[in-house]
């Protein structure tokens, strides 16, 4: 190297290591470039600070009502194995008092923020093939993206400048403080479990959202669970079925609920889907105004599960990969205190299920 070459900054390197490896493969996404370069995505864009990126304020009350007025958006939400895409309104946001938990219920984007793991935030103005792509990237405490909002040709672009100003970090920082993984406590041998109270409280459940109450109170991951409740309340399916159950909601016009999510977001899609593609190994909702991008090989396990309620039956399909993580969920579209939709009742009962 010259003598008369300025050395470069920590975060400069990385940045201009991405740019070398852009242009190798101009189709690499951030997510997978910071894995080939072995930091996390919220590092690399870290690293585009005074470039085309800022820093804003994790003021998440303030930020997340202020996304309404960017107008027409794309929200995306994704985990390892799936990526849910839903254009819309940020409407009818509410962040709890405490400050730990979020919603969005618009008619279009519909979310659940756990907003303690919501680490760090910023506003990216990328220029692309197709123009400037501008986004709002949130990023937890490990460095991974937990949620994303992009503008669209219709969005408000009047109220980007100002919403980077308000929000904007005085202190332009790449330091992100990021924390390893917590791990997680190894589950319990079935033989411990209270497999007759667990039944019973399955049972008795009145809401779907008091499923996760009833898991920990027994102590079991998911599908443990769903192994241990009988084939009254959960049968496991062949994975090759969970596209076959879009396509006929698709063919026969059944409403359904996608939800796709992470260890702080969950996004949700009400409605139909229509347009569905295979592009290798992924399985493609392409409609309009949703997208869905499923990699049918992270999906190893997939189960149709009954949770009684004051409503009814709901019955959905569930998802799994080798971590016993949720991939996606399906249900009928339904709204609270009406019961379940009896043509996506019957789509979700149709297949059979796998001999134990």
């Amino acid at each position: 190297m010259s003598t008369h070459v300025q050395p470069v900054a920590p975060s400069n390197d990385l940045y201009l290591a991405w740019q070398v490896l852009r242009s190798e493969q101009p189709r690499l996404r951030a997510r997978d470039a910071a894995e080939r370069l072995a930091v996390s995505e919220a590092e690399l864009v870290a690293s585009r600070l005074d470039v085309d990126a800022v820093r804003l304020q994790p003021d998440w009350a303030h930020l997340l009502p202020a996304l309404g007025d960017l107008g027409y958006v794309m929200a995306l939400t994704r985990n390892e194995h799936c990526v849910h895409e839903r254009k819309g309104y940020y409407r009818d946001v509410t962040v709890t008092g405490n400050g730990q938990m979020g919603l969005v219920v618009s008619a279009d984007i519909d979310l659940r923020l756990f907003l303690g793991g919501w680490a760090s935030v910023f506003a990216i103005e990328e220029q692309t093939a197709k123009g400037v792509q501008r986004s709002i990237q949130v990023f937890d405490r490990q460095g991974t993206a937990v949620h994303k909002v992009f503008l669209t040709e219709d969005s408000q672009l009047s109220a980007w400048a100002p919403l980077l100003e308000r929000f904007r970090m005085a202190e332009q920082s790449v330091e992100l403080g990021l924390l390893p993984l917590p791990q997680p406590q190894p589950p319990q041998a079935d033989a411990q479990v209270d497999v007759n109270g667990l039944r019973v409280g399955w049972s008795t459940l009145k809401d779907t959202h008091h499923f996760f109450a009833l898991l920990k109170k027994h102590g079991t991951t998911r599908t443990q669970a769903l192994r241990l409740a009988g084939s009254e309340w959960a049968e496991p399916l062949d994975v090759r079925e969970l596209p076959k159950l879009l396509e006929q909601a698709g063919t026969r016009e059944v409403p359904i609920m996608v939800f796709v999510g992470n260890r702080h977001c969950i996004q949700i899609h009400s409605g139909p889907v229509r347009n569905l593609r295979w592009m290798d190994s992924w399985f493609n909702v392409l409609d309009p105004e949703f997208n869905l991008h499923l990699q049918t090989t992270g999906v190893t396990e997939l189960w149709r599960v009954r949770k009684p309620s004051s409503d009814g039956v709901i019955t959905s399909w569930e998802a799994f990969d080798a971590q016993g993580e949720l991939v996606v969920q399906l249900f009928g579209a339904r709204k609270p205190g009406i019961p379940e939709r009896e043509d996506w009742r019957a789509l979700a009962e149709s297949a059979a299920a796998l001999e134990c």
